[in-house]
């Protein structure tokens, strides 16, 4: 792949060329009917035009900057045997923006059904701090890959035998953990709160070998309340939803930590459901954890989101709503 630049018509845009040398690869690069060459055109106000294997990129400075770095990223994923979808497509704009961001293997999870890469810069440091500690905390709003990273993480660890178990674990609020209220056996009750952790397990492993390491106990998923009185040696244990669970829980789950065993916590301290005037376990555990040795604590915004980008602009819309609301109160309180 060969890239140049030459001044274009405007005197603060550029016309840069990229040419590729694999041309195999470039219908799986543009996209359906050149959708992804489409996308980066709206997203960055850039003109792209594609002949044979060579793509000629017109618009302001940076910006053309910006779409040459994301195809080349993208055309490199596709080089490495990576699916390149809009997702990817988005999550490389983003990379190109972000010009200091590490780009390796390092930042990429092998699981045994697809590679798993980190589609932002902080999911890169989150894929290191998972990596780095024994506790990480994911904090930030739906569709960032806390949960989808951790568990990736998980059966990563699980398949090359660095751990003997996986424990998944949910908070089951919605129910307020009375689960006898509920109708069916166990599994029956408490799988509705449990189905997102099931979901990312069958995107990582094939189905027939979840319900094998379900059945041997290599994979356990239960309910936080599950967790009471048991020491998890030689496991890799995640808490999701954990802003729905109270500081009592909060530190009954920490201290579950055995020998061998690493935790990932993960949760949205705006998607609190308990209720009005109890504190949020996972707030009180980080004010109270703030600067102990060994734990990761990794943000992420509404710029990582990486499900369909409209989900991002809610994120946004909500966020937004929720500081002005706080305005007010603080207006009102003067």
């Amino acid at each position: 792949m060969r890239a140049q630049s030459t001044r274009a018509t405007r005197p603060e845009d550029e016309s840069v060329h990229i040419e590729f040398d694999d041309n195999a690869l470039l219908p799986v690069l543009f996209g359906p009917h050149d959708e992804h060459l489409d996308q980066i055109e709206r997203v960055l106000g850039v003109s792209m035009v594609s002949r044979g294997n060579r793509v000629a990129i017109s618009g302001p400075s940076a910006r053309a900057g910006e779409a040459r770095t994301a195809l080349a990223a993208l055309y490199e994923r596709l080089k490495r045997g990576l699916e390149v979808d809009q997702g990817a497509v988005a999550a490389a704009l983003r990379r190109a923006r972000e010009p200091t961001t590490e780009v390796g293997i390092e930042h990429e999870i092998q699981t045994r059904k697809r590679r798993v890469t980190a589609r932002s810069s902080n999911q890169t440091a989150y894929i290191r701090a998972l990596r780095q500690h024994e506790l990480v905390f994911g904090l930030g709003p739906a569709g960032t890959g806390k949960t989808y990273l951790a568990v990736a993480t998980a059966v990563d660890l699980l398949m090359s035998g660095k751990v003997e178990r996986i424990i998944l674990s949910r908070p089951a609020v919605e129910a307020g953990e009375r689960l006898g209220f509920l109708p069916g056996d166990l599994r029956e009750k408490v799988d509705p709160y449990l189905r997102p952790l099931y979901d990312a397990l069958y995107d990582m492993l094939p189905g027939e070998q979840v319900q094998k390491r379900l059945l041997s106990g290599e994979i356990e998923i239960a309910p936080l309340a599950f967790m009471r009185g048991r020491t998890l040696a030689r496991a890799y244990i995640i808490l999701d939803e954990a802003q729905n669970t109270t500081p009592v829980q909060m530190k009954m789950f920490l201290t579950r930590l055995g020998e061998g065993a690493s935790m990932a916590v993960t949760g949205d301290l705006s998607q609190i459901d308990l209720p009005r005037g109890t504190r949020s376990g996972l707030a009180d555990a980080l004010a109270t954890l703030e600067g102990v040795e060994g734990i990761g604590i990794v943000q992420f915004n509404q710029s990582d989101v990486v499900r369909h980008p409209l989900v991002g602009r809610i994120v946004h819309a909500y966020d937004e709503r929720d500081r002005r609301r706080a305005e007010r109160r603080s207006a009102k309180d003067e």
